[in-house]
């Protein structure tokens, strides 16, 4: 049992201790905390108690220096953790150190986890693949040749990579209202999230040629926090050929402040999707990394204040794993450093009310979607605030990432 006090539902008990990035008024310095409750155990306060060599990881201001330490360095770290936060452990029985290094999470400020050097965002939701395949070449040919095949995936914009409760601004930019016609320049119409989960990248840098091993993949994840991809519909769908999503993508990429362990997630172990036909050797692996983790998306209009969850989905539904998505990143020898953050695509599940994305819940703004408060939506409005959870629960026990929130913001016109 631990000392500090866990109210019943929260997400944050003792067997998750999740990472993240805060400060406070009183201490402004961006540090590393563990959530436990309604608290923020403060590492840098409490390092004597860790191996000398892993201190000055502890003491850092982003998550990076742990994270390039390894798999071993993680399991240390949370086992101290953990003993930490027990009744009668030496912070328990030192009132004037759980003064120093308790913080009320309702005190702290929440910042971007992580230093992320590249941004990668794939496209491994099945049903969400075939949803928009079907809209847009008919369902003979909903999934490109390639889908079952590859990881398929996109470099994103590592620098527009936002902490949870960052307002994101509507875009403006070039679109095509109608098929045939000029193109016009104004602000997005078609604005939308996107339900994602993304993992970090840990463990040492590897050298550019090197390969990452679908075997070795699981040492290389840190952690995992809820994403949404804010995306342009209709400047997406003017620039995306022939080369991908561009400005559709790079005004913002929201994601939540708490990284979840893999060993807090490791008892909502499922079976990985069944995948047919068999991939290629280099993508094949029996070990489970596929997880029952429960997703849900609102979305509050600031005109009712009412929050609507209009999504519920699972991180089961993905079809490939966190394993081939690096085995796939690194086949070519591409390099990863620590702090590299890995995203999942919309995770859509196969029910109508599940779908990660206004493109699909709307069908392509074909069916209004009903909001709290006699509104409905087909897309995002401006002050329209966008709130992902994510959870798993067994019986007693959840193990919860919080929420990762954004505010839509009116687009800034020009001059």
């Amino acid at each position: 049992m631990s000392f500090v006090s866990v109210p019943q539902g929260s997400d944050f008990p003792i067997e998750n201790l999740p990472y993240g990035i805060f400060s406070t008024s009183a201490k402004p310095t961006a540090r590393i905390g563990v959530a436990i409750g309604e608290k923020i155990l403060d590492l840098a306060e409490v390092a004597k108690f860790y191996p000398e060599n892993l201190r000055a990881a502890l003491g850092a201001t982003v998550l990076n220096d742990l994270m390039a330490l390894g798999c071993e360095a993680w399991a240390e770290v949370r086992r101290i953790t953990r003993e930490l936060l027990l009744t009668g452990s030496p912070l328990h029985k030192d009132a004037v150190l759980q003064t120093r290094a308790l913080v009320a999470q309702s005190d702290a400020k929440m910042h971007l986890p992580a230093n992320i050097g590249d941004y990668t965002d794939f496209y491994s939701s099945i049903h969400h693949a075939t949803n928009v395949g079907v809209m847009f070449r008919g369902k003979e040919n909903a999934l490109m040749p390639n889908w079952k095949h590859i990881p398929v995936g996109y470099h994103g914009r590592a620098s527009s990579v936002v902490v949870s409760g960052t307002p994101i601004r509507r875009p403006y930019g070039q679109t095509l209202p109608v098929d045939g016609a000029d193109p016009a320049f104004g602000p997005c119409r078609l604005f939308d999230f996107e339900l994602e989960m993304a993992f970090l990248i840990g463990g040492p840098p590897t050298q550019l040629g090197e390969r990452v091993p679908v075997g070795e993949a699981a040492k290389r994840v840190f952690g995992f926090v809820l994403m949404n991809d804010w995306s342009a519909r209709d400047i997406q769908k003017w620039e995306y050929v022939p080369l991908g999503p561009f400005t559709a993508k790079n005004l913002g990429t929201s994601i939540s402040p708490w990284v979840v362990p893999v060993a807090a997630l490791e008892p909502f172990l499922v079976d990985n999707y069944a995948q047919d036909p068999q991939p290629f050797p280099y993508l094949r692996h029996e070990q489970k990394f596929n997880f029952d983790i429960k997703l849900e998306v609102d979305i509050k209009p600031s005109s009712t204040g009412v929050a609507t969850t209009v999504c519920r989905s699972n991180y089961r539904n993905l079809y490939w794993t966190a394993l081939q998505q690096i085995a796939h990143h690194t086949v070519t020898g591409c390099n990863l450093k620590p702090g590299d953050l890995m995203a999942s695509g919309t995770i859509s599940g196969d029910a109508s009310d599940s779908f990660g994305s206004m493109l699909e819940l709307s069908w392509k703004g074909t069916k209004p979607v009903p909001l709290g408060g006699g509104e409905t939506r087909k897309f995002l409005q401006d002050n329209d605030e966008v709130i992902v959870r994510g959870y798993c629960s067994n019986g007693d026990l959840r193990i919860g990432f919080g929420s990762c929130r954004g505010l839509v913001l009116p687009a800034t016109p020009f001059e």
